[in-house]
């Protein structure tokens, strides 16, 4: 009886999850409502409050349930003395980019998080969490720069930081513009080739 009511706690998180995404993509963040997300879901407005203690905590777990992995992918970088940096911090852009082109809800995850979130009241605090997800990512991909540099004996042709910020930015870019429009371009190839182009250009050749 305790694992079929855990089981069932699980699906329910697991229906609220998928009706936020929907609802979210359909009227944007900031005016969907709680209520809105219980009956896409099919529950009580307590049921969500059970699992929830407002909209920014069920916005945020959408978002890890998507993120999370591609965050981890990031953070594996460099436990490797016997691999490439370079080598792995390409492979952890493109699993990104792989992810959001060929799974249909991590896509959809991503074009409500780009393109239907306002900054505004309660949905601060989802800045926040953008904010700090960014900064995490440009840290690693300096010190995997860094390591690609020293690995190579070369000195790259701007501050580690800068160049951290400028791939950052082709990154979320390159995201923006596909989710925008997904028949413009294959985000994968694309990004393998701006990728390589914008480390050559910094020095770093694999």
């Amino acid at each position: 009886m305790v694992r079929r009511t855990k089981e069932d706690a699980e699906e329910t998180r697991h229906q609220l999850l998928e009706a936020a995404q929907r609802v979210f993509a359909e009227k944007g963040v900031s005016r969907t409502s709680l209520q809105d997300i219980a009956q896409a879901a099919g529950v009580t407005r307590g049921a969500i409050y059970w699992h929830f203690k407002n909209k920014v905590e069920l916005f945020n777990a959408m978002m890890d349930s998507a993120v999370l992995p591609m965050e981890q992918a990031m953070q594996q970088i460099g436990h490797d003395a016997g691999q490439d940096p370079l080598v792995e911090l390409e492979h952890a852009m493109l699993w990104t980019m792989h992810s959001i082109e060929s799974d249909a809800r991590t896509r959809a995850i991503f074009e409500v998080a780009t393109l239907k979130v306002e900054y505004v009241d309660e949905l601060l605090a989802v800045k926040e969490r953008h904010v700090k997800c960014s900064v995490d990512g440009k840290r690693q991909i300096q010190r995997s720069l860094e390591d690609a540099a020293a690995r190579r004996a070369v000195m790259l042709a701007v501050p580690a930081a800068v160049a951290a910020h400028g791939l950052h930015a082709l990154m979320v870019g390159l995201i923006h513009t596909w989710v925008l429009d997904p028949s413009a371009f294959k985000l994968v190839a694309v990004s393998r080739t701006a990728i390589h182009t914008y480390l050559a250009g910094l020095g770093l050749k694999f």
